[in-house]
């Protein structure tokens, strides 16, 4: 019942908190480096089309791989620490991230980008003018997508080997019968990718 899950996230409100921390910096962690990798492949995808030819089939090739299958090959290279988990969290963050900022990128005005060159605007002048303004909505839009999806990632990481994290507690739970606990994981996560969303 609502109630006893009420009454669950207020009696182990401590345990609770202390798990949502641990998957929150994951989280945070890996939409960092998942932004910064994403604007950065972004930025190289739409400078050269040599480039777009390398990158463009290794970052469609990044959401081929299912995160259940990488999460615990990360787990055996990497050990239980942070770190597979925040890769596993960037590897889900990273895609939306980066086709929505090459799709900006891309969406810039031609006429404007004309004009610049005209008035003899260089290379950078109409990067830092035109292009990365007009690309700002699209990668916020894919932020926004990128954040809600990497509270999977985490839980994804934690769920494969974890000593701390809401995914372990859903692990624990699960093993001891606990369905309110379960649950109330459940409401912790949603209210954090909707926090993260909003």
């Amino acid at each position: 019942a609502p109630s006893r899950i009420a009454r669950t996230l207020a009696r182990d409100r401590s345990l609770l908190a202390d798990n949502t921390w641990v998957t929150l910096r994951e989280v945070l962690i890996g939409f960092a480096v998942a932004v910064v990798a994403g604007v950065a492949v972004a930025v190289a995808i739409d400078a050269s089309r040599i480039v777009e030819r390398a990158l463009y089939p290794i970052v469609i090739a990044s959401q081929a791989v299912p995160i259940v299958a990488l999460a615990p090959l990360l787990l055996i290279w990497f050990g239980h620490g942070l770190l597979p988990k925040v890769i596993v969290t960037a590897l889900i963050a990273f895609f939306p991230i980066a086709v929505n900022t090459v799709d900006g990128l891309r969406a810039a005005d031609r006429e404007t980008l004309d004009l610049l060159r005209t008035l003899g605007g260089g290379r950078w002048a109409r990067f830092r003018l035109v292009k990365w303004p007009g690309a700002l909505p699209f990668l916020f839009s894919g932020a926004r997508i990128g954040v809600a999806i990497a509270v999977i990632g985490a839980v994804f990481g934690e769920l494969v080997g974890a000593d701390a994290g809401l995914g372990y507690l859903l692990t624990r739970a699960i093993a001891q019968f606990r369905t309110e606990r379960v649950i109330a994981a459940i409401v912790l996560l949603s209210a954090m990718g909707i926090g993260l969303f909003a």
